[in-house]
């Protein structure tokens, strides 16, 4: 499933259009490369997505092309959210 949709569809984002815009300024990355809306995710994957000065780090548990809202926080695994760092990248350079 594209990045884009995976973030409308589980609910990290409200919007696609949001999610594509901030995966094109480089706030996203999956298994610590920085990715784009049109990057594929699948289930196992660890995604890191920056939030004005909060970084969050999930496991996709599952993808699915439509959740109820009550059940979209079953797609993934919140692992941790940090302050993010000075520098542009989520941890001084690289993610993992």
């Amino acid at each position: 499933m594209r990045l884009d949709k995976f973030l409308k569809v589980s609910r990290l984002i409200k919007r696609r259009t949001v999610a594509k815009d901030v995966s094109e300024q480089g706030r996203v990355w999956i298994n610590g490369r920085e990715a784009k809306a049109s990057s594929t995710v699948k289930a196992g994957d660890e995604l890191a997505i920056q939030f004005g000065q909060k970084i969050v780090t999930v496991r996709v548990d599952r993808i699915a092309d439509t959740t109820r809202k009550d059940e979209a926080a079953e797609l993934y695994t919140l692992l941790k959210e940090e302050a993010r760092k000075p520098d542009n990248s989520p941890e001084g350079g690289s993610l993992f």
